[in-house]
């Protein structure tokens, strides 16, 4: 028995199959969007950290400032935003505008003479994904078939992750053709956004009959049990483990690649990402979500503590294993929690956790940033990966899937798997 008590009858694993039914329209459509967005998105991103330290000569520990504003912001709105989609029972508005705001903030990019244009973009484009990210997966944990929102989430993160490796490519295409030229890549990245938004309209709220009305945001957060709390402290624990992944694209750099090299290995991790990212969905669905999380866990401790002792050669097969740390980890987290959320109360879950795993990836970016100045690249791979040891430590050790029956007491969700272990 783990450090924390059980709250009701252990529950064993199964691995019965289970029926599969076709994917509601909701989902399909957040799906293809993410999918365009993450051309747009991913057309930047790798490119962002060459752009800040090479065209504008900033140091490593202002790449982490940059990252780590623009995801505290996200934090901030992905707990208010998923409240306030809870309270109106309308997520749609909330999807849509925060794709918006995104498209609106890129071109900043290819005007930016100094940092803080680059962070002015970052931030309103960063406001953008707090807003929409609560409201979305509350979407999809809604309009997920019963037993299956592994698959549902997985299903989103393989089509996000292949819109992700089409912007790569492209961005990788367009430096080996024209190296150091930057601004141009942040211009192109408007027109799948602007296509994404077009997909945006034809969304519809998912009829939910009988859902309870939400409060105060106090009242709301009161509301979510204690397996909830309990899931995401361990998850809280890995994000200190977890800074920005620009810090892999520097040590790429640092290690003699050319840009469009460093922005193959992104391509490839990506890669791996979109092929993992739905199997890992599915087989959490059978197999158990912690189960699944750990094995991702893993992996990222292995890998990071790789790109310590990288050599150039290395690089690609780092970034690959990497892929499937995120395929195993990031749609089964958010199922994960899910679960543990009442099915009024899907919005305020997401996003709470959003707020906190938000905060500590900042932490956990200014001290990568920190290291890498003052100690060297290697110090903030050393960093993360012991820490990604001590999550895993840590998830065998209190077993978190005895915490289910709390979830399903408290939970008017119709399907919570029986295998959390």
């Amino acid at each position: 028995m783990g450090l924390l008590p059980c709250l009701g009858k252990p529950v064993r694993g199964q691995m019965a199959k289970k029926k599969t039914t076709p994917l509601p329209e909701t989902i399909i459509r957040l799906g293809w969007i993410s999918f365009l967005t993450d051309i747009a998105s991913e057309m930047i991103y790798p490119v962002l950290p060459l752009f800040l330290t090479g065209s504008l000569c900033a140091p490593a520990t202002l790449l982490g400032l940059v990252e780590g504003f623009s995801e505290a912001l996200v934090c901030l709105l992905k707990g208010l935003s998923g409240w306030h989609s809870d309270r109106s029972r309308s997520r749609v508005p909330f999807v849509r505008w925060g794709y918006a705001c995104s498209i609106a903030a890129r071109p900043l990019l290819g005007l930016a003479a100094s940092w803080p244009l680059v962070l002015a973009s970052r931030a309103f484009d960063r406001f953008g994904k707090g807003l929409r990210t609560s409201s979305r997966d509350a979407l999809i944990a809604s309009a997920a078939p019963p037993g299956q929102k592994g698959r549902a989430f997985g299903y989103h993160r393989s089509l996000d992750t292949a819109g992700a490796v089409v912007g790569i490519a492209s961005a990788s295409f367009w430096l080996a053709y024209a190296p150091g030229h930057y601004r141009e890549i942040f211009f192109w990245s408007v027109l799948p956004g602007i296509a994404a938004l077009l997909v945006a309209r034809f969304l519809r709220e998912p009829a939910t009959p009988g859902e309870a009305t939400v409060g105060r945001l106090k009242e709301g957060l009161a509301n979510l049990p204690r397996s909830y709390w309990s899931t995401l402290g361990i998850l809280a624990v890995f994000a200190m483990a977890n800074s920005s992944d620009m810090f892999l694209l520097l040590r790429a750099r640092q290690l003699g690649l050319s840009d469009a090299r460093v922005v193959g290995c992104y391509g490839l991790f990506y890669l791996s990402y979109a092929l993992v990212s739905y199997p890992a969905g599915v087989l959490s669905d059978r197999w158990g979500r912690a189960k699944t999380l750990g094995a991702g866990w893993l992996v990222y401790a292995f890998i990071y503590l790789g790109f310590a002792y990288a050599s150039a050669n290395s690089l690609y097969a780092l970034f690959l294993g990497y892929g499937v740390y995120m395929g195993l980890s990031e749609g089964v987290g958010r199922a994960w929690l899910s679960d543990h959320s009442p099915r009024h109360l899907q919005g305020t879950g997401q996003g709470v956790s959003g707020m906190l795993l938000g905060a500590t990836t900042l932490v956990s970016s200014l001290i990568a940033g920190g290291l890498w100045d003052l100690v060297g690249p290697r110090a903030p791979f050393f960093f993360g990966g012991t820490c990604a040891l001590l999550s895993v430590c840590l998830l065998l050790l209190l077993k978190p899937g005895c915490f289910v029956n709390a979830a399903v007491a408290s939970s008017e969700t119709a399907s919570l798997d029986p295998a959390d272990w």
